[in-house]
């Protein structure tokens, strides 16, 4: 998979009038509210106010909250491309540790500016990832034992996988053979799905596979799902994540990086992000007051 090897890219928010407002217009159950009220969440961030890294986040310094987009709450992050860039000129990419599990979910807001543009390839940009407890806290996303990727590409939804790390390891690669020194496998929705302006809610889940360790090989039952405005549009039951090299790995580490590769930035855009969670057990959208 074409991207950048670069290191950039349990606390909360106190409570304040806001997040209890938004909190009482939360869906029962699955929407993100007090976090003893939401089963397995990990973290959960309206990104109100740039204080990310006293809650828990590392790794960037600038952050640009939009108070004028944001889908609920006060505010939303910004980040805003110039003309040839490859990382946003306004947001740093950012990184948060979690607890170490074998399947994780996450939730998101997301909305493209009205003149929303993609790099014209079958790759780019770059969004969201989750690493794992076989790579270090700053290891970079694009050469690791095993990188998920979750981004809309082309106006559909993509969820993918890369290990370029591995390609020495006695099992080598899982996620198919390096081709430009890089690799992947993807999984996209049929449809074409980010097409407008407005705010949209992405899910996606991903389960590590099983590993036969008796006979020195992996199953294929991981599994991995992607929701779109509440309807499932990725769903796969026969993954191969990691082979027997790795049989203690666990997700520990989600990033938010927005990024297009050099000369793939079409022209000068925007996409903002809110209410964005992460657990053990799928998160539910939002339900904003009449």
């Amino acid at each position: 998979m074409r991207g950048r090897n670069t290191a950039f890219v349990a606390s909360f928010l106190f409570p304040t009038l806001s997040v209890l407002m938004l909190t009482a217009n939360t869906l029962s159950q699955a929407g993100v509210g007090p976090k003893e009220s939401i089963p397995g969440l990990f973290f959960s961030e309206s990104f109100d106010d740039p204080n990310l890294p006293g809650r828990g986040w590392y790794d960037g310094n600038e952050f640009k909250i939009s108070e004028k987009d944001a889908h609920a709450g006060p505010g939303c992050i910004e980040y805003r491309w110039q003309e040839n860039d490859t990382r946003p000129t306004i947001s740093s990419g950012i990184r948060r540790l979690i607890e170490p599990t074998e399947i994780v979910y996450l939730r998101f807001y997301i909305k493209l500016s009205d003149n929303w543009g993609w790099s014209g390839r079958s790759y780019h940009p770059h969004m969201m990832h989750f690493l794992t407890t076989e790579n270090s806290k700053y290891h970079g996303p694009a050469a690791s034992h095993l990188t998920l990727y979750i981004e809309p590409v082309n106006g559909k939804l993509r969820l993918a996988a890369t290990d370029i790390q591995n390609k020495d390891a006695p099992h080598g690669l899982t996620q198919g053979p390096l081709r430009g020194g890089y690799n992947g496998k993807f999984y996209d929705s049929e449809k074409v799905l980010f097409d407008d302006a407005n705010w949209h809610c992405v899910q996606a889940m991903f389960r590590l596979n099983s590993l036969d360790m008796k006979n020195d090989k992996p199953n294929s039952d991981g599994r991995l799902r992607g929701w779109f405005d509440g309807k499932l549009v990725v769903d796969r039951d026969d993954v191969i994540f990691r082979s027997t090299d790795f049989p203690t790995m666990k997700f520990n580490q989600f990033l938010l990086t927005p990024y297009f590769g050099p000369g793939l930035l079409p022209h000068e855009q925007t996409l903002w992000i809110d209410e964005l969670a992460v657990g053990s057990k799928k998160i539910g959208g939002l339900r904003k007051a009449p």
